[in-house]
């Protein structure tokens, strides 16, 4: 089976209908129980929820706490290549746009490596554009050579694989693996998403079950809030996590609610999403997930990253570059999009502890 014959399931509902129907009696229901289901999760994400957002927040602050402690683990992306094959209208890297492209050498990795390691950061995430030439599962382990020596965890967020090159890559040392589906709506997928592989829904779909099979630790997935309905985008990303939490017990699952940032094609969102829009879905999901993690990267604000730590966030980007190179050349190439919170590491872990909460730089040692 594949989340893909759930997420059939889920398109021959009337959600929009049925998210009209969501009464005030069903959210209060739903914020009464230990526990809730998918129906109680959907009324969490309606317009009927609103005004319920407080009451939602301390549900979630509680399970937070209760589930995570008052911790944040700090991590940082690393991009490695920007060569992409993809068109995708709303990224930098898209193969349509015209910049010089760059993937470091590993004289160059060790360079970022030595400056992101001084900044007492222990888990990192090698990030790249699509392109299996050039990130290739070959290039991915001399990486991750070098990469051993500096960090106790080391994530990838690339182009989509097969489980047997996962399987090397995990034995490589690589424990956890992000996968953002981008959109849920396969229609608008395919008007997005006009070149390269990645126009293949569903075999994207099905990525992070690859990586739960190739044995990653842990996997993370999200929409990018903007592209449709963020209440269906958010309900479905639920979903995906909960099929995927419930067939493979020992990955931890996470998720993220990355929200479109300006890019080099000047793409616009297609649905605005407010701050209150994001929290709602944050907080729908925590009630709805208790034990999973909740990640909040540097596309946010400052003032909006302090304000929803108490909200269910788990997991926190600092510093973040988003330029192949960017940390030991800063602003020597395109990046992929822009970040909103430029604060330094060692600010950001002073933030969280004037707010009460441990920043914690390493929870896992590979091997």
């Amino acid at each position: 089976m594949s989340f893909y014959n759930v997420l059939e399931k889920v398109n021959q509902l009337p959600l929009e209908d049925m998210m009209e129907n969501v009464t005030h009696q069903d959210v209060e229901r739903a914020l009464q129980k230990d526990r809730i289901n998918e129906e109680d999760y959907f009324a969490l994400l309606s317009p009927k929820a609103e005004p319920y957002l407080e009451e939602m927040a301390q549900k979630a602050h509680q399970l937070t706490v209760q589930h995570f402690g008052n911790t944040m683990q700090i991590f940082l992306p690393l991009y490695v290549s920007d060569y992409c094959v993809n068109t995708c209208k709303y990224c930098s890297f898209s193969v349509d746009n015209d910049f010089p492209r760059r993937i470091l050498t590993m004289t160059e990795l060790e360079e970022e490596a030595k400056v992101i390691a001084d900044m007492g950061v222990e888990h990192i995430i090698i990030l790249s554009g699509e392109s299996m030439m050039h990130s290739s599962v070959k290039y991915l382990k001399q990486c991750m050579k070098v990469l051993k020596k500096y960090f106790s965890s080391v994530g990838l967020e690339i182009q989509p694989m097969d489980t047997e090159q996962y399987v090397e890559i995990v034995e490589s040392g690589v424990d956890n693996l992000t996968v953002y589906q981008e959109v849920y709506d396969e229609e608008i997928y395919r008007e997005l998403h006009t070149k390269g592989p990645k126009r293949f829904f569903k075999y994207r779909l099905d990525t992070p079950e690859r990586g739960c099979e190739a044995g990653m630790r842990a996997v993370s997935i999200a929409a990018l809030l903007g592209l449709n309905d963020w209440r269906r985008e958010s309900y479905i990303t639920g979903l995906h996590a909960q099929y995927l939490q419930q067939k493979y017990l020992d990955v931890e699952v996470g998720v993220a609610f990355p929200r479109i940032q300006p890019n080099a094609g000047s793409f616009q969102p297609r649905v605005e999403v407010t701050d209150q829009n994001l929290v709602q879905a944050m907080l729908a999901y925590r009630i709805f997930q208790p034990h999973s993690g909740i990640t909040v990267s540097t596309r946010e604000s400052p003032k909006f990253r302090e304000q929803i730590l108490p909200l269910g966030p788990t997991k926190m980007s600092a510093a973040s570059s988003t330029v192949v190179g960017g940390y030991s050349e800063p602003d020597n190439t395109q990046s992929q999009f822009e970040i909103s919170d430029e604060r330094s590491v060692d600010e950001v872990k002073r933030m969280l502890l004037t707010y009460g909460y441990q920043p914690i730089m390493k929870d896992w040692q590979l091997i």
